[in-house]
């Protein structure tokens, strides 16, 4: 029996090098619906080519150029996408669950339906994106950044997010449940209707952020940074917030009954007035509430 033929792949790509000076000679690659398992592309120059529907199952992408490649229904699992370059790629229904992404550009992608489960995202640039509907379950992500992207019904529950940045992001019903973020940063961003329940958030800063309806129930907020923050209802159940900081924040409707406050710094009278609290909560001096105005459990003792 004829074994299939072998696909000419370094002729695609001197080709598409080609089409990609001039329009008028060579030809765009397109690879949709190929299986390239195992396949050795690193450093490819693959900007602007047709993957929909590829099938990459542990390839070596690293330091390929994928930047405004058309990616829907492609399936990495597993692959090799260190310091590659995926800038305005389009990743609606990808899978890249398993990937590697270490220090790789996906800024400016959009991704609806997309799976980054267990993917390995340390340095990770996301800026500029537009995501929704898409997991990043059990994601390690630590240090990357999401500046000024957009995200819809996201799922970051479990997933590693140290010192990654979602500055001035907009986030509307996004899953952090159980994630550890110690000085993860939201500063200036959108928070609407987003769940923190049980994350590890020491050190996170909130500075500046806009919360509107979320949930922190059993969340660690130690040493966190809410200052100037405007945060409008939302759950903060047996939250702990030993040392973090309240200056000019907003605390309108906030729910702290049951919460720990023991420690935590710069809140006022009037603050503490904005928000609910009651006798399983514990305040800045360390008496249980609720707070009654005036009486100066709003200052953290030593």
């Amino acid at each position: 029996m004829n074994s299939p033929p072998e696909i000419p792949l370094k002729a695609i790509l001197r080709a598409h090098a080609a089409w990609l000076e001039d329009h008028t000679t060579g030809m765009q690659a397109d690879l949709s619906g190929l299986t390239l398992n195992d396949c050795r592309l690193d450093a490819a120059m693959l900007s602007r080519a047709i993957l929909v529907g590829t099938t990459l199952l542990d390839a070596n992408l690293t330091e390929a150029d994928l930047s405004g490649a058309r990616m829907e229904r492609a399936d990495l699992q597993r692959a090799n996408l260190t310091q590659a370059d995926l800038t305005g790629a389009t990743l609606t229904n990808a899978v890249l669950s398993g990937a590697w992404l270490s220090s790789a550009n996906l800024s400016e992608v959009v991704a609806v339906g997309a799976r980054f489960k267990h993917a390995r995202m340390s340095g990770a640039r996301m800026v500029e994106v537009a995501i929704n509907d898409t997991s990043f379950a059990n994601a390690e992500a630590n240090g990357a950044s999401f500046h000024q992207s957009r995200f819809y019904d996201a799922d970051f529950s479990e997933s590693i997010l140290d010192d990654a940045v979602f500055y001035h992001a907009r986030l509307q019903h996004v899953r952090f449940i159980g994630c550890a973020g110690l000085s993860l940063s939201f500063m200036g961003s959108k928070i609407d209707h987003c769940d923190f329940t049980r994350a590890a958030l020491v050190g996170a800063r909130f500075s500046r952020a806009e919360m509107s309806q979320c949930t922190f129930r059993c969340a660690n907020l130690k040493e966190s940074d809410f200052r100037e923050a405007r945060i409008r209802g939302g759950d903060f159940a047996r939250a702990a917030f030993r040392g973090a900081r309240f200056r000019d924040a907003v605390l309108t409707m906030a729910d702290f009954r049951g919460a720990d406050l023991a420690g935590a710094r710069e809140l006022t009278s009037e603050q503490l007035s904005q928000a609910f609290t009651d006798a399983a909560t514990i305040l800045p001096n360390g008496q249980h509430g609720p707070y009654l105005r005036h009486s100066g459990a709003e200052k953290p003792v030593g």
